[in-house]
């Protein structure tokens, strides 16, 4: 068989998932993908093999009968080349650790911070997944996640790793240096917008109750892009703690208001019970809370250097305190 005339192996790997979900959309979220680039890639192999391999009644697909036998032999060919890649790593398995979490955590988060890991533990080869793809440990080779979510993981070891809020944030030149002095000034401000952050909430704890969420400009698909942007000037945008705390510690970023909207959502550390007690899981378990608590220190040093030394001052003593201890007048 001359394997040029194989399909492209992605063309396959989303049509296994299709044909396992039976589910365009199903396999879109699997994948991380649009429907339509599902749908895309199914109509080119069924063009290329020349036969339909769903039958559609509007949005609902199902296998035809040839669909389901390619299913199947697509299937196992996939898992034989996942087994034999596994066996090919398998011989320095045990000093590889495979970190996946959300893309945005992963760029603002770990990569700063990853070098002193690695410093700590040399014998250790990391490989950071970045993907908002949800792990599926059953079947992706990956020893741990940085999951955010409710922590309901059925099946896995689980830990809460860190809370988060949201707040507004902008680049200290935006608008000429002029910023906004009250939340009500947003009315007229340039909202960048996000599928992750949506005002609503904030607005609702700032009490802008009349400002409707902004319908207008670029929507970022990732809080990273989002981020980059309210760097650049672009506008002001709500952010995570998480990700924006290093650029307001370097200046990058300035934040507006002492006001945060709680997250229904936290981060946790998530993996197989069996891995919690491998010396690389545990290795960076350790290493990652440590991280953590010095993230907490590196936030409330933001906060006051954002306020200046003596409004931050008045504001530890009059504020309320959120749970990392920087200062918030509304909850």
């Amino acid at each position: 068989m001359d394997l040029r005339h194989l399909p492209p192996l992605n063309a396959l790997r989303v049509f296994e998932a299709a044909a396992r979900h039976e589910s365009f959309s199903r396999a879109a979220n699997e994948l991380f993908v649009t429907h339509g680039a599902v749908s895309h890639q199914i109509r080119a192999l069924e063009e290329q093999l020349g036969t339909l391999l769903f039958a559609r009644d509007g949005r609902r697909v199902r296998l035809t009968e040839t669909g389901a036998r390619y299913a199947k032999a697509v299937r196992a060919a996939l898992m034989a080349l996942a087994d034999a890649t596994y066996d090919v790593r398998s011989s320095d398995r045990e000093r590889r650790l495979i970190v996946s979490s959300a893309s945005s955590f992963s760029a603002r988060w770990i990569t700063p911070r990853i070098g002193s890991f690695i410093e700590r533990n040399p014998q250790i080869d990391v490989e950071l997944l970045s993907t908002n793809a949800l792990t599926d440990f059953t079947r992706d080779d990956v020893d741990l996640a940085i999951r955010y979510g409710s922590g309901r993981y059925p099946d896995l070891y689980v830990e809460p790793l860190l809370d988060e809020v949201f707040f507004p944030v902008c680049a200290p030149s935006y608008n000429g240096g002029a910023l906004p002095k009250t939340p009500a000034d947003l009315v007229d401000a340039r909202l960048l917008r996000s599928d992750d952050e949506l005002w609503r909430p904030w607005f609702d704890v700032a009490g802008l109750a009349n400002i409707s969420e902004p319908r207008r400009g670029v929507l970022y698909q990732d809080s990273s892009n989002l981020l980059q942007a309210a760097i650049d000037g672009q506008g002001i945008g709500l952010v995570r703690r998480s990700i924006a705390t290093h650029e307001l510690a370097a200046g990058r970023l300035v934040r507006l208001f002492d006001i945060d909207a709680p997250s229904t959502d936290s981060y946790y550390f998530v993996c197989p019970p069996p891995l919690i007690a491998t010396a690389r899981v545990q290795a960076f378990h350790t290493w990652i809370f440590e991280e953590v608590e010095r993230f907490r220190e590196l936030y409330v040093k933001a906060c006051r250097g954002a306020a200046g030394p003596e409004a931050a001052g008045s504001a530890l003593t009059q504020s309320t305190t959120d749970t990392i201890g920087c200062p918030v007048s509304a909850r």
